[in-house]
């Protein structure tokens, strides 16, 4: 904790992207659970989370090869801020769901607020290096991640109470008014040079084909072995993962029957979980070498997978939110492990387009996982399915395990520039 405390303190490009990452990630769980919650009074249909799932992740899936174009080509921060501003709209608009009952907006939104997204969460990721120095490079990712589970926690908890008690429309417009906030804060970094990715290759004719260029970034990570596993180990995770998403929905609802501040107490179990995973990995990281690294990697999958079917199976409720917990817990060391080896070792030039390929294959995995648990839900119960996407999610394990002994996962070069070169130390008190 000490170490996040500098970090916040002595670095003010990172405070601000660190401000406004608390006060939009909370008005995105706002979001979710009003939405997931609202199609589910409206309807009672397993369907229609699923479906409202779907929304979301097919524009996600969309949008991430254009987003990874844009961020390696334009100023990442100005597009960043256009991306909240948009999403600040967007999310306006769900006020007008509340009301007429019509679930077919509430697919149309929630495809337009995700189709910005990736826009935002792959140029936060592609900047972290370009705000911290390499030196405080793991402690800046695991920040980032650990406050993404913190206000996952906070955000689903207070979600739930609040809509519970409240209603829908102020969850709606606390979300619009958090990406405002956070387009604030992103105005406020400042570079040595500016936020546009180190490109001397963009010829005349990349620019008129810009998916060439998206390929030469997919060739990049076939041909790194360590990126190509790390992109392989999201997909595995996504194969459970998608079916995960639609069962905190039915598992607070439909199997424990505790409605809304049900869906938002197994949320943020799973964020406190992820908060404690996050926090371990951050001194564990610290500490091991690439080979522990890629050892952690697997005994987090072993443990993430067991823990969701022992959470799938229980009756008790308390003891489920235990096993969610310590599901998550280690899905995070994996996380934060995985996200400071792509920092140090990819280049600045592609970087935005291995973040939003990454993110790309794990939502078009988590779609046909989403899809195959909708259809699923109307033969098989929420446990079957439950304990069916632990497994899958395990399965990542094996695949890990049979690379890392065949060889094929060695350590690339380190890239990167020092940090008299990037970073920008404000006046603290800024």
């Amino acid at each position: 904790m000490a170490a996040f405390a500098h970090l916040l303190r002595e670095n003010r490009n990172y405070r601000w992207t660190w401000c406004g990452q608390v006060v939009s990630e909370i008005g995105d769980h706002f979001n979710n659970i009003a939405v997931f919650s609202l199609a589910l009074a409206n309807t009672g249909s397993a369907m229609v989370v699923s479906g409202v799932m779907l929304s979301r992740a097919i524009p996600m899936v969309l949008a991430g090869p254009l987003a990874g174009i844009a961020l390696d080509r334009l100023d990442r921060k100005r597009i960043m801020i256009a991306s909240d501003l948009a999403r600040a709209a967007i999310a306006a608009g769900f006020i007008l769901t509340i009301d007429r009952g019509h679930t077919w907006l509430l697919y149309l939104l929630s495809a337009l607020l995700m189709f910005a997204s990736p826009f935002f969460t792959s140029g936060r990721a592609s900047i972290l290096p370009t705000i911290a120095s390499r030196a405080q490079l793991h402690t800046a990712n695991s920040l980032t991640q650990t406050t993404q589970w913190t206000t996952l926690t906070i955000g689903t908890l207070a979600a739930g109470a609040s809509v519970a008690q409240f209603g829908y429309r102020g969850a709606f417009l606390f979300n619009a008014l958090s990406f405002l906030f956070s387009a604030a804060c992103i105005a406020r970094l400042r570079a040595a040079s500016s936020f546009r990715a180190e490109r001397r290759d963009l010829g005349e004719d990349r620019v008129l084909r810009p998916w060439h260029e998206y390929a030469e970034g997919l060739r990049y990570m076939r041909t790194t072995p360590l990126v190509f596993a790390i992109g392989l180990v999201h997909v595995g995770w996504a194969t459970g993962g998608g079916a995960a998403q639609i069962l905190f929905s039915l598992f607070g609802e439909v199997v424990f029957r505790r409605g809304a501040a049900g869906i938002g107490t197994i949320w943020g179990s799973a964020g406190a979980g992820l908060l404690v995973g996050g926090a371990f990995a951050h001194r564990l990281g610290r500490r091991i070498g690439f080979s522990g690294y890629k050892r952690a990697i697997w005994i987090c999958y072993i443990i993430h997978g067991g823990a969701y079917v022992l959470f799938s199976q229980v009756e008790q409720y308390w003891l489920a939110l235990v096993f969610i917990g310590l599901s998550r817990a280690a899905v995070a060391v994996s996380s934060v492990l995985n996200f400071t080896q792509l920092l140090r070792h990819i280049p600045d030039a592609y970087r935005g387009r291995v973040f939003a390929t990454i993110e790309t294959l794990t939502w078009t995995t988590m779609m046909v996982s989403m899809t195959a648990a909708g259809l699923a839900a109307g033969t098989w119960g929420p446990r079957a399915i439950g304990a069916a996407s632990g497994l899958l999610s395990s399965s990542t394990a094996a695949l890990w395990i049979w690379a890392n002994w065949k060889g094929r996962m060695g350590e690339p070069p380190a890239v990167g520039v020092g940090p008299e070169e990037v970073e920008v130390h404000g006046d603290p008190t800024v």
